[in-house]
């Protein structure tokens, strides 16, 4: 029953509610504003409490994007959906991916963020998404003209539970090196004592709710980009339903918590420099439309065992450390000092990738 509920329109239109209500509900309890969730910024944060990057203000293992791989494997393992395979162009998915989150720092955001920030009143959150339509209307320029990584293989289940496995060890590295009072380092991990960072829900409340999230959004193959792709390329609305009422409930939840705060600019962790706002997220819109998902759709495939989305998040997690190592990750006061040249980089890197990774049809 649950598994074809949630295959349905009304069961995408649920899965967007629930994320849009508990995105709201996550900031009210501590999370960044306008910041409930947002996959790229959290994997940022993740890579900081490693060490990949020393970013004081954005260094945390969030265990969001923990429940999101854990919840999808107990979803996959539920309905026997867990099928580990791999091998469909890994360095590719890899560049991918780095280029994907440096694209949304720039930005500042994932597609989700974007969508909650404009739930959030944040009017930069409209260039963002324009930008992200337009990257995935370029990608799917590329799919119509016979664009393919190549097939994945069935592969070992080991294989596949690897990230689920890597997961849980950040889970338990943060359970056995808690942050302590005034100490921006516990044991091998890093904490920011002010910033994003330093900005997060409870532990329980943020797992919680991480698991059931990727639990419902595996079973309905809740994905932001597949929406977009989908409405460009065969005007279907039945993920799109779902993008509508994760805005709607966000926008209703912000409301009731007095967390909407319309306009431009002052807008938590946000630029108001709307051509880069534009472009980062046109390079993450086609970073995302080439590699076959949005960061949170990646996270949750990975539950399922596909090493090949495991490979686009690592490569996410390692853009991160090149955004905030390299100066490309903007601010609020705007785009960092080389963010111009790595969207244009990734630009050209994103546009050889399609120009030549096609089947002639």
């Amino acid at each position: 029953m649950i598994k074809n509920f949630f295959a349905t329109r009304w069961g995408v239109i649920c899965v967007g509610a629930i994320i849009g209500v508990l995105a709201g509900l996550l900031q009210k309890f501590g999370n960044p504003g306008n910041m409930g969730i947002c996959v790229a910024c959290f994997e940022r944060d993740i890579a900081g409490a490693i060490g990949l990057h020393r970013a004081g203000v954005v260094q945390y293992i969030r265990p969001e994007i923990i429940g999101f791989v854990l919840g999808a494997l107990v979803a996959a393992f539920s309905f026997k959906e867990f099928k580990p395979r791999s091998g469909s162009a890994p360095i590719v998915r890899f560049t991918l991916g780095m280029f994907a989150m440096i694209g949304a720092l720039v930005f500042l955001g994932c597609p989700w963020r974007a969508l909650l920030r404009l739930a959030g009143g944040d009017g930069n959150a409209i260039i963002g998404l324009i930008g992200l339509a337009g990257g995935i209307w370029i990608g799917v320029q590329f799919l119509k003209n016979g664009y393919n990584l190549g097939q994945s293989k069935p592969t070992h289940k080991s294989a596949g539970l690897l990230l689920p496995l890597l997961m849980l060890g950040l889970l338990c590295l943060m359970l056995i090196y808690p942050q302590l009072a005034g100490e921006n380092k516990a044991g091998v991990l890093f904490y920011s004592l002010k910033g994003p960072g330093a900005m997060h829900a409870p532990l329980l409340l943020s797992l919680g709710a991480g698991l059931f999230i990727g639990f419902i959004a595996q079973r309905s193959r809740f994905c932001t980009m597949g929406a977009f792709r989908d409405l460009i390329l065969f005007r279907q609305m039945h993920l799109f339903s779902g993008v509508i009422a994760l805005v709607v409930f966000a926008f209703i939840t912000n409301f009731v918590f007095g967390q909407f705060n319309p306009g431009f600019t002052g807008q938590p962790v946000a630029h108001a420099m709307h051509i880069w706002n534009f472009a980062g997220m046109v390079l993450a819109g086609l970073a995302f439309a080439l590699a076959g998902g949005c960061p949170g759709r990646q996270l949750f495939l990975s539950g399922e065992g596909d090493g090949d989305a495991a490979i686009f998040v690592l490569g996410m997690i390692m853009g991160a450390a090149i955004a905030h190592n390299f100066g490309l990750a903007s601010s609020p006061k705007g785009v960092g000092p080389h963010g111009v040249t790595a969207v244009v980089v990734g630009l050209v890197i994103c546009l050889f990738i399609g120009f030549t990774m096609r089947k002639k049809i």
